[in-house]
């Protein structure tokens, strides 16, 4: 194929194996992942902990450092896309799926099937439900996604270098950037982003399908699932063919737009004084404990610890197995915007726009538990909303509105996907060709489709989990390179001259008050 480097060729393979052993030898992958899965979240689950808040810290210390007024471009550099834009395309890449899949199910879970504090359907469960699912899907989500998307951004754009993850670690590994190691470097990545995307939607399709099941007792089947994914594959391709000013950007604020309007009818209709009393009570517990969760691994207690493992590391799998595809794609839309300005956009606006999507949704869905009138926790994960949603004025215009949403995040992210291994897997090229993005486009769906048949849900937890180790090596790497090159971009700009000159002053000021004192 034009243009395609070795990286394609060896990253198709395997995905072709996968996708092959999940056809012929659904049970035997399922049982594989599974033992992997096992062993990993109860051998890495203290490493999982560690490098996401180390990932955290990096971020903030980038926030307040003199650091941040680098740019990621040229001095002269302007950024391609307006604010709303590029906040609309950033989000619906990095995690759109997954809050409509979740924005009900994972609150209403912590707080009657299983507590991660052990109080079920309690007042205490309801702050706490509401307090992890904000530890979840906040700043620790997002550091993972800007530490990846900011040393591509920095590399490329001011440093001149392809836009492939080997490239990044060129400061700590040099020549070898550009050889097998850089190439195997790479190849992770791939792999990584192919399992990411592809969970996500599988993730989609049984949303889409529960949601056609609750409404028109379609049935919730893999020949269901299977149709669902080869429509939508219809949809990403047309939209990728248009390229990324156009297919995803339209798209992308069109999501953003649907999901607003879906968010203020909620909020309106819903129980909006508890929404607004348990969001600030939340934000407060959620910054009062932060420390605390970000390295809760409950080394006495196996309950707690089976929860960490299903839930947190869970999440953490998830979000460092799709921060390459996501951390490609930001960077790609960032160019020109400085450090500081980045990481306000990437870290701190999505998480408050995660956290009031949460409460909302959270919050209607523990009323209408509490209430009596619909049992939202025996209804499937995939379900949920709908459920919730059915108690709303012109409820089935809403669950349809929801079906619509799910259908372009879904199509967003697989564009958004093809375009990003197609850069991947063509030595960095900004504009891949369209015959690799359809290439890409095809195994990704064939991919989804086999982790589903081979295991359902559980399947492309396992899988996600598996495929993040690796890569959160080269995150750890990434970020150490990255530190290193802005440190001695730093030390050439004379940004911490400033600091240094108070420095100088306060220490010949100490001389002189001890030399008068004695």
């Amino acid at each position: 194929m034009k243009k395609a480097s070795t990286v394609f060729y060896v990253s198709l393979a395997f995905v072709i194996c996968l996708v092959l052993m999940g056809i012929t030898m659904p049970a035997s992958l399922e049982q594989i992942t599974s033992s992997t899965q096992g062993m990993i979240t109860n051998s890495f689950g203290w490493y999982y902990l560690l490098v996401v808040s180390l990932f955290v810290f990096a971020c903030f210390y980038l926030l307040v450092s003199p650091i941040g007024r680098i740019k990621l471009g040229k001095q002269g550099d302007k950024p391609e896309f307006s604010r709303p834009t590029w906040l609309a395309m950033l989000f619906s890449a990095g995690i759109g799926v997954g809050l409509t899949f979740y924005g009900t199910a994972e609150p209403i879970s912590h707080y009657i099937v299983s507590s991660p504090t052990g109080q079920e359907g309690t007042d205490q469960g309801v702050k706490d439900a509401m307090r992890f699912t904000f530890f979840h899907w906040g700043i620790h989500a997002w550091a993972i996604y800007g530490s990846v998307a900011l040393a591509l951004a920095y590399f490329t754009f001011r440093k001149g270098e392809r836009s492939l993850i080997s490239r990044t670690l060129r400061p700590l590994i040099g020549k070898h950037a550009d050889g097998p190691v850089g190439k195997a470097i790479d190849v992770i990545a791939v792999i990584s982003t192919v399992i990411g995307v592809a969970t996500t939607l599988g993730f989609g399709a049984m949303q889409i399908n529960g949601g056609l099941s609750y409404l028109f007792e379609i049935p919730s089947t893999m020949t269901t699932q299977t149709v669902i994914i080869l429509a939508v594959t219809v949809l990403f391709m047309i939209s990728a063919l248009t390229g990324l000013s156009k297919g995803i950007k339209l798209l992308s604020n069109v999501n953003m737009g649907l999901s607003a309007v879906l968010f203020l009818i909620v909020f309106i209709f819903g129980p909006t004084l508890f929404t607004l009393n348990l969001f600030t009570d939340t934000i407060g517990a959620y910054m009062q404990n932060f420390i605390n969760m970000s390295f809760r691994i409950a080394p006495m207690n196996e309950e707690a610890r089976s929860w960490i493992n299903g839930w947190t590391i869970f999440y953490w799998a998830w979000w460092i197995a799709w921060a390459p595809f996501v951390g490609v794609f930001i960077a790609r839309v960032s160019k020109g915007r400085t450090i500081r300005e980045f990481v306000v956009y990437v870290l701190l606006v999505p998480s408050v726009i995660s956290f009031l999507w949460f409460t909302t949704f959270g919050s209607a869905a523990i009323v209408t538990e509490n209430s009596g009138l619909l049992s939202i926790s025996s209804l499937a994960v995939e379900e949920s909303l709908f459920g919730v949603l059915e108690g709303f004025p012109f409820g089935m215009a809403l669950s349809l509105l929801t079906i619509l949403i799910i259908v372009t995040f879904f199509v967003t992210s697989a564009d958004s996907g093809t375009f990003v291994l197609g850069m991947m897997t063509t030595n960095g090229s900004q504009n891949p060709s369209t015959s690799i993005k359809v290439t890409w486009g095809v195994f990704l769906s064939s991919t989804s489709l086999a982790l589903l048949y081979s295991g359902g849900l559980q399947a492309l937890q396992n899988t996600m989990i598996i495929a993040a180790l690796p890569f959160s090596v080269i995150i750890v790497l990434m970020v150490a390179s990255l530190f290193k090159s802005l440190k001695q971009e730093a030390i050439e700009l004379g940004l911490g001259q400033i600091r240094m000159d108070r420095k100088l002053n306060v220490d010949k000021q100490s001389k002189e008050d001890i030399k008068e004192a004695g």
